[in-house]
């Protein structure tokens, strides 16, 4: 992290890439075991993480929200979806489809968060020119 906060946006972005990244890997996971009995799949929440520290500063501006967030409490875990859901007599709860379309959609959000960062990064130095 770098501390100063010219970078805070840049710092969240790139919380939530890692987030985007550890998504990838647990789609990946479960498509790699949708065979595997019992086996449930598993999912990443940055999403929710990050509206719940955003929303524990209220009536105040967007800026001051990234401001006073702590980014010790960003951090995304994996977690198992759904335990007790099964529809297959394995009682796996992996529809191999559903995880490609997820799969697209985790590698699009990842590459749009790569993109802001970069035109971070680009708004910076230009402010510092």
């Amino acid at each position: 992290m770098i501390s100063s906060n010219l970078y805070n946006y840049v710092d969240i972005l790139d919380k939530a890439a890692d987030a985007g990244w550890l998504r990838q890997q647990a789609i990946s996971n479960n498509i790699a075991n949708q065979d595997t009995p019992r086996y449930k799949r598993q999912d990443v929440d940055f999403e929710g993480v990050l509206e719940r520290e955003l929303g524990k500063n209220k009536y105040v501006t967007l800026d001051e929200k990234v401001r006073n967030i702590n980014m010790n409490h960003l951090n995304a875990e994996i977690y198992v979806d759904s335990p007790r859901f099964d529809y297959r007599l394995d009682e796996n709860n992996v529809d191999p489809e559903q995880e490609y379309v997820q799969l697209a959609s985790a590698q699009i959000k990842y590459n749009a968060l790569i993109d802001s960062m970069n035109e971070e990064f680009s708004r910076i130095k230009s402010v510092i020119k």
